[in-house]
């Protein structure tokens, strides 16, 4: 996992000791990167995969996990434009998926089978920030 679109272990621990109690919703800020990167070793370093082509392998696989264990897509879609804050502020695509809880976000990102997969997101993404929020009342 590349360290830096993965959360640091300071990050873990914050989230895990002073995140939100209840639902969760977790905002996912996406740049693509215009080709993927994989590593040579990869069959798919030779496929010529455009970055969101290369977290779409990745999305599906993760799609299934929060779907499977009671997690929900609120809402995604490209972002329209910047209207306040500079160029580091312009992401491809947002996506806000509600988890019941902190205990399940992380059961998800600690499986071994949504784990292999994560080198396609590594591959595809150019930067991210994943932003924890109270699920609140729309949610």
């Amino acid at each position: 996992m590349r360290a830096d679109i993965s959360p640091s272990p300071v990050q873990i621990r914050k989230f895990q000791e002073e995140g939100p109690g209840g639902a969760i919703v977790m905002v996912n800020l996406l740049k693509f990167r215009a080709r993927a990167e994989y590593e040579p070793a990869r069959e798919e370093a030779a496929q010529n995969l455009t970055g969101r082509e290369a977290y779409q392998r990745y999305g599906a696989i993760a799609f299934a996990f929060v779907h499977g264990l009671g997690k929900s897509i609120v809402w995604m879609g490209p972002q329209a434009l910047v209207f306040i804050g500079g160029a580091e502020q312009d992401w491809d695509e947002v996506i806000c998926v509600r988890y019941p809880s902190r205990a399940k976000f992380l059961e998800m990102v600690s499986n071994p089978d949504y784990l292999a997969v994560t080198y396609h997101r590594d591959a595809g993404l150019e930067r991210t920030a994943l932003l924890c929020c109270s699920a609140g009342s729309a949610a």
